[in-house]
């Protein structure tokens, strides 16, 4: 049968996946440097606008790993 509760404790812990993001922006001495550049642009910048596309991408993996299933 279906056990909700066996599936609960993954999904909770899935939504920690979303401090990573967080934590990684957090303290700006972590990436508040010009080198290396990507293509020209200062590390501070580039490190910043990845993690906007990988949020995006952490966030995506959370909801499916939350997501009730419709079944």
């Amino acid at each position: 049968m279906n056990d909700p509760a066996g599936r609960r404790k993954p999904r909770r812990l899935a939504y920690w996946l979303l401090a990573i993001p967080f934590f990684a922006t957090l303290w700006p001495p972590l990436y508040a440097h010009a080198e290396p550049t990507l293509a020209g642009i200062p590390f501070f910048y580039w490190y910043q606008l990845s993690w906007i596309l990988l949020s995006s991408i952490v966030t995506g993996a959370v909801y499916l790993l939350t997501r009730e299933d419709d079944a």
